[in-house]
């Protein structure tokens, strides 16, 4: 492949701050897009031919994202993305050449839709197509998602890799799709700390969540939780003869909404807030342990040690099941932070320091 047709592309993973399994019932989240991604590097041709640089391996498809037999492992998205823009119209253009991410596989950091994210970037440029916007871009992504491996995932993790700004945090309305940057705290870091137990939304109970909150939210006759408080969500479980488990569900949705109202309000406060940022970020864990069920216990003691360390604030992040916990720490005392708490864990943790960086998009372009 000649270095003068070489394009290269980059789509970011994210964390979300706050506001977690609100997305797919049209809620608020606060993801920030981070420094570490998927770049796709290539040139125009007649075939989408990728060769990842992790492992090896290839898939061949036609320009249309056609195949004769059905891809496995990350070529499943790569063709759902490219029947995804060729249903949209997108030109039968191909590219040739490599994939590469140091996003960590299984973190909850939204690999799988950074990778979407940055194949769609690449397909649509060589293309010469420009026909979507920044968010159409990113709902292709979410239905391709759905078509490569059956997950009904809400919008959150595309918008926030084509949303993301640099220094600061994405406050999404995940039903009107109405977003804005919120700047993070100078001096206060991301910190992710991944607890190494591989997280899997097509083999987890994300789905299971989704026909649970789907049954609960019937009590809100139509209503989305984002716009309903936790006290008439109480009363309306009652009244309308919820169990145990659907109440909790319930509450879990309608409490994230607020804690994110509420973690929006103190990032806005001069100075931002930090302390009660910790006591959001705090709650919102433990509704994600006791009320969603979507945590771990390798997650809880993740959290635990976080703030026993000096974090600002920390809790799981992601669909959950495993996966990482985020934590915000003094910028000065960030690597040690990200030290010490390896060092009192289990072998399969790992952490890094990570920053808020724009979007998705081309790098390089030689042409």
């Amino acid at each position: 492949m000649s270095s003068i047709s070489q394009r290269v592309f980059w789509a970011p993973g994210r964390v979300n701050l706050i506001g977690e399994h609100t997305d797919y019932s049209g809620g608020l989240v606060l993801p920030a897009a981070i420094s570490r991604g998927v770049t796709v590097s290539g040139a125009r041709a007649n075939r989408i031919e990728l060769q990842s640089e992790l492992d090896g391996t290839k898939t061949s498809l036609a320009a249309d994202g056609s195949s004769p037999e059905p891809p496995s492992g990350w070529a499943r998205f790569v063709q759902a993305v490219a029947r995804e823009l060729h249903g949209l119209g997108r030109p039968s253009v191909g590219i040739v050449g490599t994939l590469a991410s140091d996003v960590p596989v299984g973190a909850g950091l939204a690999s799988s839709a950074a990778l979407e994210v940055a194949v769609a970037t690449a397909l649509c440029a060589v293309a010469d197509w420009e026909a979507l916007t920044r968010l159409e871009l990113a709902t292709a992504c979410q239905r391709a998602e759905l078509r490569a491996v059956g997950v009904p995932c809400g919008i959150l993790d595309q918008a926030a890799s084509v949303l993301g700004e640099e220094g600061a945090a994405i406050y999404l309305d995940c039903a009107s799709l109405e977003h804005e940057a919120v700047p993070l705290p100078e001096g206060v870091a991301i910190a992710v700390v991944n607890s190494g137990v591989r997280h899997q939304l097509e083999h987890s109970a994300y789905a299971e969540r989704r026909r649970e909150l789907a049954d609960a939210l019937v009590v809100l006759g139509g209503r989305r939780p984002a716009d309903v408080s936790c006290e008439e969500a109480d009363e309306l479980a009652a009244a309308g003869g919820l169990d145990d488990l659907h109440r909790r569900r319930l509450r879990h949705v309608v409490s994230e909404n607020e804690r994110v109202r509420a973690f929006v309000g103190a990032l806005r406060s001069t100075p931002a807030d930090t302390t009660l940022v910790g006591t959001i970020l705090r709650d919102g864990h433990a509704s994600q342990r006791d009320d969603y069920e979507t945590s771990t216990p390798e997650l809880d003691g993740l959290v635990e040690r976080a703030y026993e360390l000096g974090a600002i604030g920390a809790r799981m992040t992601g669909g959950g099941f495993g996966g990482s916990i985020v934590a915000l720490v003094d910028t000065e005392q960030a690597d040690r932070f990200a030290d010490a708490i390896v060092d009192t864990a289990s072998d399969k943790t790992s952490a890094f320091v990570c920053s808020a960086v724009c979007g998705a998009g081309e790098l390089v372009s030689c042409s």
